[in-house]
């Protein structure tokens, strides 16, 4: 117990009851108290794993993930978080299931769900779908429930929609909560959102979404930079401004990076695709226009060529906040001479803020983990207090 007490009385001074049983979708959907719940959670998992005490707080069940883009860190850190908790992890394999012959949503939502308790999914390819196709899970799961056809209601986390990536931007706050010494310390930092160029296309808009949708409403001072012609969802920049309205943080847009990173004390260059764009492209796919698609993928390609010159570069970088800006990025990166020619960051950059940037990665599995926890047990700091004053060693 004394291992966590710390964290625990944090927990006290917090609203966050309404979370359980309910799924973690858009950040933007959380109440605040309910966002540092996640935190505190995270971060006390991570406590007990680091002093070899067990958090497994089931005997069975299933972990479902369903990812329909490609994943390195967002794939490991939600079966991390699954078997960190004692579930054990099964993919959804779309093209070795019957939806390739026609089941409904309803159907294989209800067929994956009777020993699940949580279900991952991954869906940020086309704009106006992946979120969408979530909401009909879970949709499709609550009524499972209702009937009596499920025991129990899976809860679902967002590893990455078209709108949002809240297990990403979560993960990048809590780094940030560490680096600068607490959550109050975030305030008034100013965080410069830059897109960046990259040699490849359709990069989704869900990071710098994301960021600019959480970081306003802890304070900050936001800056979201692009080149014409590459805005986002003009929804998540409204809801940017209301938010900045409300914490006395700031939201503002420049077209200019240099601007962007001007004393800045966060940078976070990303390439994205145009909002225009993915709308297009979902609307071509939808058609089966595959040489519609590939005449718009020769157009982007030629688009991010004007802004080559759109790179985090060390000239950049000496423009922050004493030059010292902390380097953000949900990788991977596209990095100058080494993964490619030219890109987002430049080599000597990226390698400077490389152990802070696997730092960053490395708390989004305890950031899944707590958002588990939290919908499933009624109770988490009495399941906290417990699993430490049980001492479980994890390995022996």
């Amino acid at each position: 117990m004394d291992l966590l007490s710390p964290l625990l009385e944090k927990l006290d001074g917090l609203d966050f009851q309404s979370i359980y049983e309910t799924d973690f979708l858009l950040t933007w959907e959380k109440s605040m108290d309910e966002l540092e719940a996640v935190f505190i959670v995270a971060d006390a998992l991570r406590l007990l794993r680091e002093n070899n005490v067990s958090s497994r707080i089931f005997d069975s069940g299933l972990g479902i993930s369903l990812f329909r883009d490609k994943s390195t860190r967002t794939r490991f850190s939600y079966a991390s978080a699954c078997n960190l908790l004692g579930l054990a992890v099964q993919d959804l394999e779309e093209g070795k299931s019957q939806i390739t012959h026609g089941e409904t949503v309803r159907e294989t939502a209800t067929m994956i769900s009777f020993m699940a308790d949580v279900i991952g999914i991954r869906d940020d390819m086309y704009i106006g779908k992946g979120n969408a196709y979530m909401r009909e899970v879970a949709a499709a799961v609550q009524e499972g429930k209702e009937s009596g056809v499920l025991q129990q209601r899976p809860v679902l986390v967002n590893l990455q929609c078209d709108i949002d990536h809240p297990t990403q931007v979560m993960a990048d706050t809590l780094h940030l909560i560490h680096y600068f010494g607490g959550i109050e310390h975030l305030k008034g930092k100013k965080v410069a959102m830059s897109w960046a160029y990259s040699p490849s296309y359709g990069k989704p808009l869900s990071v710098p979404q994301g960021v600019v949708g959480l970081m306003t409403r802890l304070g900050m001072h936001v800056t979201l930079a692009h080149p014409e012609g590459y805005e986002i969802m003009s929804s998540v920049e409204e809801l940017a401004k209301k938010n900045a309205a409300a914490s006395g943080g700031a939201f503002r847009k420049t077209s200019r990076m240099a601007e962007a990173f001007k004393d800045a004390d966060i940078v976070y260059p990303k390439s994205w695709a145009p909002f225009t764009a993915m709308e297009k492209r979902t609307a071509l796919y939808g058609r089966g226009d595959f040489n519609g698609i590939e005449c718009l993928e020769k157009e982007l390609l030629t688009q991010n060529a004007l802004h080559k010159d759109w790179e985090c570069t060390e000239a950049m970088m000496a423009r922050t906040c004493k030059g010292k800006a902390l380097y953000l990025h949900c990788l991977p990166a596209d990095i100058s001479g080494v993964s490619c020619n030219r890109g987002e960051v430049a080599a000597t950059v990226f390698d400077r803020y490389r152990t802070e940037l696997y730092k960053e990665a490395g708390y989004k599995p305890y950031i899944i983990a707590a958002m588990i926890l939290l919908s499933k047990v009624r109770d988490p700091r009495a399941q906290l207090a417990a699993l430490a004053s049980a001492a479980i060693p994890r390995s022996r």
